[in-house]
């Protein structure tokens, strides 16, 4: 199978052109009939040398589909058209892209925003090679109770204009340092404000005030605080993990969401070889994130499931752990997702680009693959068809490159390369 392919689902089918003559002439293109509307204005971003579509049946017929010497055509919040520049439609707008690259927005599908603190004196230890003996995520528990929503919400929305003037279009973010049922509540009404990929994870660590009573605590997470939180989230994850929730405990946390509504993702085999992601796919999870330590029958099972692995790379940078080995998972066939992990104490970096370029260098991912999975393969964790790609009925989220191509974003690490971003069809950055 493909390195980086596409999630096995396949994509809906573009709905006809208006003009079928015309869409004959097109080779090297798709296009779909936008459903017209006095106020809706067409926009054609031209002269891009090299468009990323996401869609193998274009350009190169690579995974990402690229094509050269190409254009987008946006209306509304669509994409409408794309391919060859010379056959573009009439448009009532025009950008020139001025030789540049075009992606799809990025998909950050694993993220940790809503927060108060931060932990600089851990992290300042941690690389200075000194012992270290504050609380972890309890100090930023403690953080995060004792601010106000206001707070709260101010360094969300922080943290989310610093990540689109990267590039990300689409994020999720989780609960997880509240851990009583009001805090997990409020934080998730305050993330709910700001994306539709909201996820429960109460089931973080195991909350300070039940040190004793873990069992009590998973009681909790299970019954008061997921009745709270259920009406604010898409997603419920757990951290199965040594010294967090054993594979019967995430079972029963992940089960109880489920009966809810809530879709499973899950904290799986960052730390050492546990349960984590055998019990991913089992519950057809959305996604099993950091895989560092996996046994051949974990990279069968994910290779054989629609669970993707969400590789965070941030993490390893940030605590000198083991990079997770993309390579053996691409080579068996498994779908992979970058992201960030943006979180204050293991990887506090919101840079999409960083990460590909640390999955290029560290984890032995070709510049390709990295790209890809930050974009489809981030929207393939969210189980998501209308990001992460470029093409007729997506939405117009992409973004432009001060480079002639996306291998830059590997080639120039830490220069900022991304000089537009539209989101939903508007130019935000």
């Amino acid at each position: 199978m493909t390195p980086g392919r596409p999630p096995r689902r396949p994509a809906p089918e573009p709905a006809p052109t208006a003009d079928q003559a015309t869409e004959d002439a097109m080779s090297n293109a798709t296009t779909v009939s936008p459903a017209h509307s006095a106020s809706t204005a067409s926009t054609l971003i031209t002269n891009i040398a090299a468009l990323v579509t996401n869609d193998p049946s274009l350009g190169d017929k690579s995974p990402l589909g690229l094509i050269q010497d190409a254009a987008v055509v946006i209306e509304g919040d669509r994409v409408v058209w794309t391919g060859d520049q010379s056959k573009a439609p009439a448009t009532d707008n025009r950008v020139d892209a001025g030789g540049r690259a075009v992606l799809p927005g990025f998909v950050d599908s694993h993220s940790h925003l809503v927060f108060a603190g931060d932990r600089t004196q851990e992290f300042n230890a941690r690389m200075s090679g000194r012992a270290y003996s504050a609380g972890g995520i309890r100090t930023t528990v403690a953080a995060t109770r004792a601010a106000t929503d206001a707070e709260l919400e101010t360094g969300l929305t922080r943290y989310l204009a610093e990540a689109l003037r990267q590039g990300t279009t689409t994020f999720e973010t989780k609960s997880g340092y509240g851990l009583t049922v009001e805090d997990e509540a409020r934080a998730l009404r305050i993330a709910a404000a700001h994306t539709d990929e909201v996820t429960y994870l109460g089931a973080h660590i195991v909350s300070p005030d039940y040190t004793d009573d873990p069992a009590g605590y998973v009681s909790l997470v299970t019954g008061e605080m997921l009745d709270a939180c259920a009406p604010y989230a898409r997603w419920i994850d757990v951290f199965c993990e040594k010294g967090a929730f054993d594979g019967d405990q995430a079972r029963a946390i992940l089960t109880a969401g489920r009966a809810k509504g809530l879709h499973p993702r899950i904290h799986a085999n960052q730390l050492s070889y546990g349960p984590g992601v055998q019990l991913a796919v089992e519950l057809d999870a959305a996604s099993a994130d950091h895989c560092t330590h996996l046994t051949a029958e974990d990279v069968d099972a994910l290779a054989n499931s629609r669970t993707v692995a969400t590789l965070l790379p941030g993490a390893e940078f940030s605590t000198r752990a083991e990079w997770p080995n993309a390579r053996r998972l691409l080579d068996a066939g498994v779908t992979v997702a970058l992201s960030t992990d943006c979180n204050p104490g293991s990887s506090f970096t919101s840079s999409v680009p960083f990460c590909i370029a640390l999955a290029v260098r560290d984890m032995r991912m070709t510049p390709d693959e990295a790209v890809w999975s930050a974009t489809a393969g981030g929207a393939a964790a969210l189980r998501r068809e209308d990001i992460g790609r470029l093409t007729p009925g997506a939405y117009a989220d992409l973004i432009l490159l001060d480079a002639p191509s996306h291998v830059h974003l590997a080639y120039r690490p830490g220069v900022p390369l991304v000089s537009g971003v539209w989101r939903r069809g508007a130019r935000v950055a």
